[in-house]
């Protein structure tokens, strides 16, 4: 199809304004603002709600408006008392790479902060990820997930003591829990099962994460396995919906 006014494929057909050509004053607000964000470029300090109240000629509700979808596309971000155009989303790979690797491959620095790590006996709704019978010890590390010391996530992770038994005694927590199993331990990983949906943060994970309770997470569920096919981790992990997309390639379907 052709895109008009040298539309970009990919971008809202027609800007996402309905056929009968009418579109709500704050959308019309958020078209304009967006065009102000390229002109300020990242890190560009936005114009107040007041003065951009004036210069649009509608409300200050209006402007908060289309302020507030702006803030949760990622488009712009909280700084102090101001709001400035954000950087482009981090591009996590849907692969069996780690965070870390991800992360670093855009040219950010990947860190964690460490919120608990700790050992109990493995419930009937793990034993099948882990490997670990019922009753046998397993780990729960929970991590802030960091990007140039951003807040950007939340993990936790489930494996057995039995795989890891120097867990809390040998293993950085700011570091990568895969490259640890890799250098340290000598286990692979060969396939994975992943699950992504959408969700709310709730209260404690959103006061982590430093994100309003009601910002759009991605969340994503993976069960890992070795190379022998054994069941290795369980991981729970919440990305911002602001900071993050995924990335994945599809090859040809073949009957």
């Amino acid at each position: 199809m052709d895109y008009p006014n040298d539309q970009a494929p990919g971008a809202p057909v027609r800007s996402g304004i309905p056929e009968h050509g009418r579109i709500p004053k704050y959308y019309a607000v958020k078209a304009r603002v967006a065009v102000l964000i390229e002109e300020l470029g990242e890190g560009g300090l936005l114009p107040t709600e007041r003065d951009l109240a004036v210069r649009y000629e509608v409300s200050r509700e209006t402007v908060r408006q289309a302020l507030r979808e702006l803030l949760l596309e990622g488009r712009l971000r909280r700084q102090g008392r101001g709001t400035v155009v954000a950087g482009p989303k981090l591009e996590q790979p849907l692969s069996l790479a780690s965070y870390t690797e991800g992360v670093r491959r855009q040219g950010r620095r990947p860190g964690r902060n460490l919120i608990s790590l700790d050992r109990f006996a493995c419930p009937p709704s793990l034993a099948a990820a882990t490997g670990a019978a019922l009753g046998e010890p397993i780990w729960h590390m929970e991590r802030v997930l960091l990007a140039d010391d951003e807040r950007v996530g939340l993990e936790s992770t489930y494996v057995s003591v039995a795989r890891a038994p120097f867990l809390v005694t040998e293993f950085d927590p700011d570091s990568s829990f895969y490259g640890y199993l890799r250098d340290e331990l000598g286990i692979s990983f060969g396939d994975a099962d992943e699950r992504i949906e959408t969700v709310l943060a709730t209260p404690r994970e959103a006061l982590l994460i430093g994100t309003p309770p009601a910002l759009p997470m991605l969340l994503i569920h993976r069960v890992s396995r070795d190379t022998a096919g054994n069941p290795l981790e369980r991981v729970r992990t919440l990305y911002r919906g602001d900071r993050f997309s995924f990335t994945t390639h599809l090859g040809a379907v073949r009957d």
